[in-house]
C-alpha cells in the first residue's frame, strides 16, 4: 500500500516538473512581453521593470530562478496587479470557484444519478425517452451557450435571478446550471447504460425472486456496482467544473480565479499565467487521487487488486 501511494506521488512531482517547465518556456516564446500596451512606456522605465522581475537575465537563469522558487512554494509576484504575489491573487478568489464548483458537483451527481436511474427502471417508456433528451441537450449545448441564454431569459427578461455577480444563495443558481449541464448529462447516459446491464444480472433476479422490494433492490444492489463508472468520472469532473468555469465566471461577473486567469492571458502576466496553470494542474491531479480512493471504497476488491499489483 505504501509502494502504491508513493508512485502515486512521484508521479504527481514529475508531472508538476514537466508541465511547469512547458508552461515556463511557452511563455517566453510569446512575442511582446509584459510591459508591450499601447500606451509606449519609456525605454528607461521599461528596462528598470525588466531587471525588478529578472526578465533581463537570460532564459537559462529565469529558469533556474523559476524552480528554485517552486521548491519554496513561491509563485512570484504578480507583474500588473501592484503589490500582490500570486499566491494571494489565488488565495482571495479561489473560493468563489471552489464553492461555485462543489454545488455544480454535487447537482451533477444527484441529478445524473438520479435521472439514469429513473431511465432505467423505466426503459423504453416515456420517462426514459425524456431524461435521454435532457442529457442529449446537455451534452449538445456548451456552457458558455447555456450561460448567456440563461442569463438573458431568466435575469433579464423574467428577472427572477441576478445577472452577475454571487451576493445570495440563488445568485448561484445559473452558473451552477450552466456549470452542471454537461456532466449531468454525461453522468446521466452512464447510469442508464450501466444499470441496465446491472438489473438484468442474475443477483438482481434471484433478490427479486426472495420478494425484495424494488426500492430495496435498486438502492442496496444494483446502484452499488451501477455506479462504479459514474465513481471513474467523478475525479476527471471535478477538475473539469473547478477549472473549467473561466467563461461561466465571465459571463456572470463572478470574481473567481478563472477571471484572474484571463486577465492574466491578455496582460501576459507571465507570472500568474504559470501560478494559476500549475495550481489547476494540481486540482486534476488531487481529483485523480480522490477518484482511486473513491473506487476503493465503493469496491474493496479493486483496492486490494491494485495494492497487490503495485507489490508484485
Amino acid at each position: 500500500m505504501v509502494r502504491y501511494w508513493g508512485g502515486k506521488l512521484v508521479s504527481v512531482i514529475i508531472s508538476l516538473f514537466v508541465l511547469a517547465t512547458a508552461t515556463f518556456f511557452l511563455m517566453k516564446a510569446i512575442p511582446g512581453d509584459p510591459f508591450t500596451s499601447e500606451k509606449a512606456v519609456p525605454p528607461e522605465v521599461k528596462a528598470k521593470l525588466m531587471a525588478f522581475y529578472g526578465l533581463d537575465k537570460p532564459i537559462w537563469e529565469q529558469y533556474l530562478i523559476y524552480l528554485k522558487k517552486l521548491i519554496h512554494l513561491d509563485l512570484g509576484t504578480s507583474m500588473k496587479s501592484q503589490y500582490q504575489t500570486v499566491s494571494s491573487i489565488i488565495t482571495d478568489s479561489f473560493g468563489y470557484s471552489l464553492r461555485l464548483g462543489i454545488f455544480a458537483i454535487i447537482v451533477s451527481v444527484i441529478v445524473g444519478v438520479g435521472l439514469g436511474v429513473v431511465a432505467a427502471m423505466y426503459h423504453r417508456k416515456a420517462i426514459d425517452g425524456i431524461a435521454m433528451v435532457i442529457a442529449v441537450l446537455g451534452v449538445s449545448i456548451p456552457n458558455f451557450v447555456l450561460a448567456s441564454m440563461t442569463q438573458y431569459l431568466f435575469g433579464y427578461k423574467l428577472q427572477w435571478f441576478q445577472v452577475a455577480g454571487l451576493n445570495g444563495p440563488f445568485d448561484y443558481v445559473l452558473p451552477v446550471l450552466a456549470l452542471a449541464a454537461l456532466p449531468i448529462a454525461y453522468i446521466a447516459r452512464l447510469t442508464r447504460s450501466t444499470m441496465l446491464e446491472v438489473l438484468n444480472a442474475e443477483y438482481i433476479k434471484t433478490a427479486k425472486a426472495k420478494g425484495l422490494k424494488r426500492s430495496v433492490t435498486i438502492v442496496r444492489h444494483a446502484l452499488r456496482n451501477g455506479i462504479l463508472p459514474v465513481v471513474t468520472y467523478v475525479g476527471p469532473m471535478t477538475a473539469n467544473i473547478l477549472t473549467g468555469s473561466v467563461v461561466v465566471e465571465r459571463i456572470f461577473g463572478i470574481p473567481g480565479l478563472g477571471k484572474y486567469f484571463v486577465d492574466s492571458v491578455s496582460n501576459r502576466d507571465y507570472t500568474l499565467i504559470m501560478g494559476i496553470t500549475l495550481f489547476y494542474a494540481v486540482i486534476l491531479m488531487l481529483a485523480r487521487l480522490l477518484t482511486d480512493l473513491l473506487y476503493g471504497l465503493v469496491d474493496p476488491r479493486i483496492g486490494l487488486r491494485s495494492r497487490k499489483g503495485a507489490s508484485s
